[in-house]
């Protein structure tokens, strides 16, 4: 583990934009800290690291659990004395339509992409306002700037997470803390498929049925477009090596066309493309 090179704290680092991100950064001198909830899925990262004699540490961090969050942070700060990029990449997606969501269902979304990242980031902070540099980088979505049907838990969760990264640019900028949202499309990962559906929205009876298997296949279409996970690290990384970087970076071709789009055109007119764009 290089001394000094800059520490970088990744959260959900075992598949996907984790994973990615975390090789990415140790190839371009980032000493890694990839964390995640369980340990048994980090084969394929230490694979790579092995192989390719990476400097990446794995540790077990939920960004549900308090106890788990403060010892992960200590357990780096002593290691490595500092962290200077956090980047709150944990995350999940719930399906169904708002009426059917249990609320400990829409609870337990914000607990991890909402609450999680509030509680990795608070435990965080102090070191970095000590030492008077850092960035955070929360990785949010194109549908943190607009919705979808069918995904309000998620959805929701992620214009949580946008508004949050507005209030932590102001509060953090006389520490030299600068603060990045990472806004992807759809992105060649396993989001997809380990997306979780709600309980209700299980029922084929379920009287939204017929509009969730239209907007769903239109939808499929798009992932099978999907931008490799690559270029969202490449991003972090351009990102958190600028001497001044944006707030907001939307990733892949979807994200660089939908949200020009939703700031541009009258609301009617967008609402009307994205009904016909999903079938609905």
């Amino acid at each position: 583990m290089g001394a000094m090179n800059p520490v970088a704290l990744i959260t959900g680092s075992n598949s996907g934009i984790g994973l990615e991100t975390a090789l990415y950064l140790a190839r371009h001198g980032y000493t890694v800290w990839a964390t995640m909830r369980n340990l048994q899925k980090a084969d394929e990262l230490r694979k790579i690291i092995e192989s390719e004699r990476l400097p990446v540490e794995i540790a077990q961090l939920d960004v549900r659990d308090d106890n788990s969050v403060k010892s992960a942070v200590e357990q780096i700060l002593q290691k490595s004395g500092r962290i200077d990029v956090l980047i709150n990449n944990a995350g999940y997606g719930l399906r169904g339509a708002a009426e059917e969501v249990r609320l400990d269902e829409w609870k337990q979304q914000f607990e991890t992409n909402f609450f999680g990242v509030i509680r990795v980031t608070q435990a965080v902070l102090p070191q970095m306002r000590q030492q008077r540099s850092g960035a955070i980088v929360n990785i949010s979505s194109v549908l943190g700037r607009m919705a979808i049907p069918f995904a309000g838990p998620y959805t929701s969760s992620k214009f949580a997470l946008e508004g949050l990264s507005e209030t932590l640019r102001y509060e953090l900028a006389p520490w030299n803390i600068k603060v990045i949202l990472i806004e992807p499309g759809f992105i060649a990962t396993k989001f997809q498929e380990n997306a979780q559906l709600a309980q209700a929205a299980q029922d084929d009876n379920s009287p939204y049925t017929l509009f969730k298997q239209a907007s769903g296949r239109r939808i499929q279409r798009n992932i099978y477009r999907a931008a490799p996970s690559v270029i969202v690290a490449e991003t972090i990384y351009r990102a958190i090596t600028h001497p001044n970087p944006k707030l907001r970076y939307p990733v892949g071709r979807d994200a660089r066309y939908l949200l020009p789009l939703r700031r541009f055109l009258p609301s009617r007119v967008f609402e009307y493309l994205l009904k016909r764009q999903l079938g609905l």
